[in-house]
């Protein structure tokens, strides 16, 4: 990208971005999730094709603030990722009416989006580079980052949040516990690493995206040269390996961990590249599927969509 202005930059990460979350949520059948051939009542297709539109002017900011921090014109606590998050989270619900559709989305792409716009400014782009960037912005967060998110998740209303020890999101005094006792959304997300994946990949560097999804997607895709073959089975292998926090949330770790288990079995069986596959993952779609939604693998689909954006900045291309 050389000679490109930070406007081109913003965009072209911007636009990776948005189809990284578009892969995501078109690949069919992820378990028990929103994809093309399947909705829930309350929130549909659509509502993510809405989502991934909306978030184009925060994954552009994030980026542009990664071009400044590249060129030596902000410092890395600047970035004010925490208020990035918010506004995607206020533009996503300003532009659909299902409710949250992309809230553990917005929070791993956020620095991956403001990574790929100072690695892309540094050049040449690589995967280890933009991992590094990653690590560097997720540890220089601020307390005001903490609060900003705090602020999101309460904009998003997502279920199956549960109880934490300290610093619980529902207590209205968190807020002025993060600001008083100097607490930086880094520190947030290693309280609750022990519980949810999403604050296990900030404080482990995206362990999960880069040292499991991505890889799989690669060696899937180059196989079958399909990328919703691919998705899928990212989906899947990261379920197989990494039992889907939000239901452990919602209905234990031991229900969790059998999905993981029947995660593996459909692995086993060929998924998309088999007959005996196919069937197995159909069903075991049905199974996961209630009106209540216990059963949503909604950290699963955010880790892909991870891994998908990764792969998109890298250059897949549909």
């Amino acid at each position: 990208m050389t000679a490109k202005t930070q406007v081109d930059v913003a965009e072209h990460v911007s636009k990776c971005l948005q189809l990284a979350v578009l892969l995501e949520v078109s690949a069919y059948p992820k378990p028990g999730n929103v994809h093309r051939t399947a909705d829930f009542k309350e929130t549909i297709y659509e509502h993510f094709l809405a989502s991934a539109v909306a978030l184009a002017p925060s994954f552009r900011s994030a980026a542009q603030k990664g071009v400044l921090m590249a060129q030596g014109k902000i410092h890395l606590d600047e970035i004010r990722t925490g208020k990035i998050i918010k506004d995607g989270v206020g533009q996503v619900k300003a532009w659909q009416s299902g409710g949250n559709t992309l809230l553990g989305t917005i929070i791993l792409l956020t620095p991956i989006a403001a990574a790929a716009g100072m690695t892309l400014t540094e050049e040449p782009f690589s995967i280890s580079r933009l991992r590094k960037n990653i690590k560097l912005i997720a540890e220089s967060t601020t307390p005001i980052d903490a609060v900003k998110v705090y602020e999101a998740i309460s904009i998003a209303e997502p279920g199956g949040l549960g109880k934490a020890p300290k610093l619980d999101v529902a207590d209205p005094a968190s807020k002025q516990k993060i600001l008083r006792d100097n607490v930086t959304l880094f520190d947030v997300f290693e309280i609750s690493s022990s519980w949810d994946s999403i604050s296990s990949e900030w404080v482990n560097n995206y362990s999960i995206t880069f040292g499991l999804g991505y890889p799989y997607f690669v060696e899937i895709l180059e196989k079958t040269n399909d990328v919703n073959i691919a998705t899928v089975h990212a989906f899947l292998k990261i379920l197989s390996e990494v039992p889907d926090t939000l239901v452990a949330r919602k209905m234990g770790s031991a229900r969790a961990k059998e999905i993981s288990i029947q995660a593996k079995k459909v692995l086993e069986a060929g998924a998309l590249t088999t007959q005996k596959g196919r069937e197995k993952l159909f069903q075991f779609d049905n199974k996961l599927r209630d009106p209540k939604h216990r059963l949503n693998l909604g950290t699963t689909a955010d880790l892909t969509a991870a891994v998908l954006a990764v792969s998109v900045l890298d250059g897949y291309r549909p």
